[in-house]
């Protein structure tokens, strides 16, 4: 049956510094910057205080980590062990499978099968990769995102680990060019169908297309301006979850104003009920 999960996303304000991956074009390489945040729980601290508050899993920016040490990696797998949490998904928020700059292609793939080296040692069971920022629908893009999910699938499949990508950014941000991308994807690459990705009225239709394939699912109201989720939409886009008979994880994601625990509070009200 599906079951409760949380992103970190959702607890950016808790949880430190994120630090962002960039590409710098004129040096021709990756750089990170810091974006500081309060400190109110460390990620080592996350897993026993998610299970303490009803979840069985986690989903880990990967901006949230401070580092990817071996050393770390494995503290990070003991204190989800101990807490009885799962680590789902590791969420690599950067890179562009689709640059038509190669050297930025090559080298966000190579730094790719790093993360997907560290989520290994930290007992991930999942990569999720972007598929790419080119105009949804361009066959050439996604004929070149296919190969190169392809291509990481069997790297993340000899370590243990299993690649999903998302209908997030441009190339899928629409359920005919994820269609189209999943047509050519190997069976080893799974999907995460986010709420908020897709655009109304279309989504409630284009979510049939990419649930049959998703092992994640990102509960993403919309909110007014006081952080109070929309019910009725919400609740409308977990039908469709239902009727795809979809079993699996239902990550909360909260990024409205005041203590995000709150916030995830008032999703969780919501989304329990159809577990």
């Amino acid at each position: 049956m599906s079951y409760l999960s949380v992103s970190t996303w959702s607890l950016h304000r808790h949880l430190g510094p994120m630090r962002l991956t960039e590409w710098d074009g004129n040096e021709r390489t990756h750089r990170v910057r810091e974006v500081p945040q309060p400190q109110l729980l460390t990620l080592l601290e996350l897993p026993a205080e998610a299970a303490k508050r009803g979840y069985r899993a986690l989903e880990i920016c990967h901006f949230h980590f401070p580092s990817v040490d071996e050393a770390y990696l494995l503290q990070l797998k003991d204190a989800c062990a101990k807490a009885g949490v799962s680590f789902d998904t590791l969420l690599l928020d950067y890179g562009d499978l689709t640059s038509p700059d190669s050297a930025r292609r090559e080298a966000d793939l190579a730094l790719m099968k790093r993360w997907i080296d560290a989520a290994a040692t930290a007992g991930a069971d999942r990569v999720r990769i972007v598929a790419g920022e080119a105009e949804p629908g361009d066959e050439d893009a996604i004929g070149l995102s296919a190969r190169l999910l392809n291509e990481l699938g069997r790297y993340a499949e000899e370590r243990g680990v299993r690649i999903v990508t998302e209908n997030f950014k441009s190339l899928t941000s629409t359920g005919a060019s994820c269609s189209r991308l999943l047509e050519r994807l190997d069976d080893r690459i799974g999907m995460i169908t986010d709420f908020g990705n897709f655009k109304p009225p279309a989504k409630y239709d284009e979510f049939g297309l990419i649930l049959p394939r998703s092992l994640s699912v990102h509960a993403k109201p919309f909110y007014d301006e006081g952080g109070i989720p929309d019910a009725e939409e919400l609740r409308r886009c977990l039908n469709c979850v239902e009727a795809a008979g979809y079993d699996g994880a239902v990550v909360l994601i909260y990024d409205g104003p005041g203590d995000m625990w709150e916030g995830l509070d008032r999703v969780k009200a919501l989304v329990e009920p159809s577990l």
